[in-house]
């Protein structure tokens, strides 16, 4: 067994067999996939000692990002937003840090999206540029359906007028009146008795301390199957009462907030987080301009947990629907650039990240961005190898890591 695969076997130990069986499995399936189940692997070769890669500000990053951790989700206020959608391995880091990875997420996702190396490469450099606009216009902002354009924009228009109903029944079976989660295999797994119970239960606990407790009556609860990196880890969707049955209800996501994969790396101090889920749940609500609905660091089982309105997965955007119109990616990645400066900026000054004028400062300089692409290239041809070595012995013998 190679160095890549005893990396990524005790990365992941300890995980629920059934769920990282899932996601040993994603990852075999191509580079870009490999590269959304191996934060950890990415971060191993980051070069902390190269001044011009770390000559930054510092600032809230979320720590694994590429081009699918950005998509859609209904805010608190009940109005659909695209922005970063994933802060688990949210830390205070130099900015070059998160750029540096959508970068490598845009080159090593260009064969999947059947796009020209000379294409992916132009479309980095778009985006840095849209990042840098934004940081010198120093103002965050955010896209939500008015303001969206282009692939963003026909994502969010449906969403916008989906009915309740049409979602649960994708997601439930409806029985005299009564709804209970569908176990299909592919977003939800049964649940033991015990481990049941003790869900519901916390959740009826969850319930009582609320301004409106019969919003939140469990009616049941399942294993979820979501993301790739997180697959093993506890996850449970959680059926509850909302404004009514049947088809008020509402499903929640309850997921295990376990270390960011980049804490052996860093180099900025930290702050003394309450816990895990703490984390992500304050950097966040730092970085986005409205916090997904039902946000919150709860314990559970004596673990960390975040709780959260349950996200559907159809809800992210297809960029194989680019259907060979340049323009319509340009958009988007020009797009998400202007999202990541608007985090840094709207996070900006927050327990030890870079103010705004420093920012606005950054994105007026050049100096940063060459060395950057060239890292991003070469850290593209580095995930493309450690991928191929590991889908040779995931073939040999993948069945039985778990």
């Amino acid at each position: 067994m190679n160095k890549i695969v005893d990396s990524i076997l005790k990365h992941n130990s300890g995980r629920e067999a059934e769920r990282l069986s899932m996601k040993y499995r994603a990852m075999r399936e191509n580079p870009f996939s490999f590269m959304r189940g191996t934060c950890h692997l990415y971060y191993e070769g980051w070069p902390i000692h190269d001044a011009r890669l770390n000559d930054a500000p510092v600032a809230w990053i979320c720590g694994d990002l590429h081009l699918e951790n950005f998509g859609s989700y209904k805010g608190d206020n009940r109005l659909v937003y695209f922005d970063m959608n994933d802060f688990d391995e949210a830390a205070l880091a130099p900015a070059t840090w998160e750029l540096g990875r959508w970068l490598a997420s845009i080159l090593v996702a260009a064969s999947s999206l059947n796009l020209p190396d000379m294409d992916a490469e132009r479309l980095c450099r778009i985006g840095l540029s849209s990042y840098s606009a934004a940081l010198i216009a120093g103002k965050a902002r955010w896209v939500e359906r008015d303001t969206a354009s282009g692939m963003i924009r026909s994502l969010l228009n449906p969403l916008r007028l989906r009915h309740r109903e049409a979602f649960l029944n994708s997601r439930t079976r409806l029985r005299k009146g009564m709804r209970s989660i569908r176990v299909d295999g592919r977003h939800a797994l049964e649940l033991d008795s015990e481990e049941k119970s003790r869900v519901m239960a916390f959740v009826e606990k969850y319930a009582r301390g609320q301004e409106h407790p019969g919003f939140y009556r469990p009616l049941d609860a399942a294993r979820r199957i979501a993301g790739t990196g997180s697959l093993g880890l506890q996850r449970y969707a959680v059926l509850i009462e909302g404004r009514g049955s049947p088809d008020e209800n509402f499903l929640l996501d309850l997921k295990e907030a376990t270390p960011s994969a980049l804490t052996p790396y860093l180099v900025h101090r930290q702050p003394s987080w309450e816990s895990e889920a703490h984390r992500v749940v304050n950097v966040q609500q730092w970085a986005q301009a409205i916090s997904p609905a039902f946000l919150n660091a709860v314990n559970f089982d004596g673990k960390p947990f975040l709780l959260k309105g349950l996200q559907p997965t159809a809800d992210r955007l297809q960029l194989s629907g680019w259907n060979g119109k340049f323009k319509r990616l340009e958009r988007v990645i020009s797009s998400m650039g202007e999202i990541i400066a608007w985090g840094h900026l709207r996070s900006g000054g927050r327990s030890g990240a870079a103010i705004a004028d420093e920012w606005m400062a950054f994105g007026e300089r050049r100096d940063w961005q060459a060395s950057l692409l060239k890292l991003a290239a070469r850290q593209a041809v580095n995930i493309r190898s450690d991928w191929e070595k590991y889908a040779r012995e995931y073939d040999k013998s993948g069945k039985s890591w778990c």
